[in-house]
């Protein structure tokens, strides 16, 4: 039982030594918080902390998930039924990132303006409850990658359980598994502000129009998808063992079409295929232009 007297996930197949000892660990570290807010989107990795907390601390845990035109519908409906699955207390709050132009002018540094938008909103829920802690879902593999969100959260005191347990994204993975939470595959779903080059402004129009293409290839098929915009004109990326089948399973025309009518002005497939954060090599561009 978890120290609430909630009962512990069961796990249903076995995990290697270091997974088992990180699983063990991550349960009393989030039993020693007393009190918490997790910060939720819905991925594997938040869920985790969530499922976790919520096992270990009953309802002295809830989660929280920022809502705001750059996440899409279907994501913020997943978060919902992964919460009710967990049976952890879920608020949403709706966050105004839109309205700072450190944001919407779209920045390498976008994201720090975004994680500041919402632990604001975090900060304020966890003062009214009590002042509980924040924790959130970054991991280890994180901190390896362009994220100035996490700054943002850790200039306010957000604590990352599974960045201080050295917990990967595949120890995610795998735990999640061996507790049975069906989304422990779920590919990773950054926000829709990441489909546009960096320097490019963002919109709530626009953020729109990209998640109702998306929307629309996931519909016909293509569960995993990136439409990136470059000014009005969309770039379709799917995993590269797909690209075939993308090609002979939708007509060609039908895919123009569709397109042109949410207000692209021409449409095109990436050849390389799906590559999360593609658009961060800009940044590494002309790191290595300045050397």
């Amino acid at each position: 039982m978890g120290t609430a007297g909630v009962a512990v996930f069961r796990q249903l197949e076995p995990l290697p030594e270091r997974e088992q000892t990180q699983l063990q660990l991550l349960r009393e570290c989030l039993a020693s918080l007393a009190r918490v807010c997790v910060a939720y989107s819905g991925g594997v990795d938040s869920a985790l902390v969530a499922a976790i907390a919520r096992e270990q601390l009953g309802f002295n845990a809830f989660a929280v998930t920022g809502v705001s035109p750059a996440l899409a519908p279907y994501l913020l409906e997943e978060a919902r039924q992964q919460a009710a699955w967990i049976d952890i207390r879920h608020h949403e709050c709706v966050t105004s990132e839109l309205e700072d132009p450190a944001y919407r002018k779209n920045p390498v540094d976008r994201c720090f303006a975004c994680k500041r938008e919402l632990h604001r909103h975090l900060g304020v829920i966890a003062k009214a409850a009590g002042g509980v802690q924040v924790v959130d879902g970054v991991n280890r593999d994180d901190l390896d990658e362009h994220r100035p969100g996490i700054d943002a959260a850790r200039q306010v005191g957000v604590r990352s359980p599974l960045v201080e347990l050295e917990i990967d994204k595949a120890a995610v993975r795998q735990i999640s598994r061996a507790l049975g939470f069906p989304w422990w595959d779920k590919p990773a779903q950054p926000c829709l502000a990441s489909r546009f080059p960096y320097g490019n402004s963002i919109s709530a129009q626009r953020l729109q129009q990209v998640g109702l293409a998306e929307a629309w290839l996931r519909t016909n098929g293509f569960p995993e998808v990136r439409v990136r915009c470059h000014g009005l004109a969309a770039r379709i990326e799917v995993p590269a063992d797909r690209i075939e089948e993308l090609l002979l399973d939708l007509d060609r025309m039908e895919v123009v079409g569709h397109f042109l009518a949410l207000g692209f002005t021409s449409v095109s497939l990436d050849l390389e295929g799906l590559v999360s954060g593609k658009l961060n090599r800009s940044i590494q561009a002309d790191s290595g232009a300045g050397k």
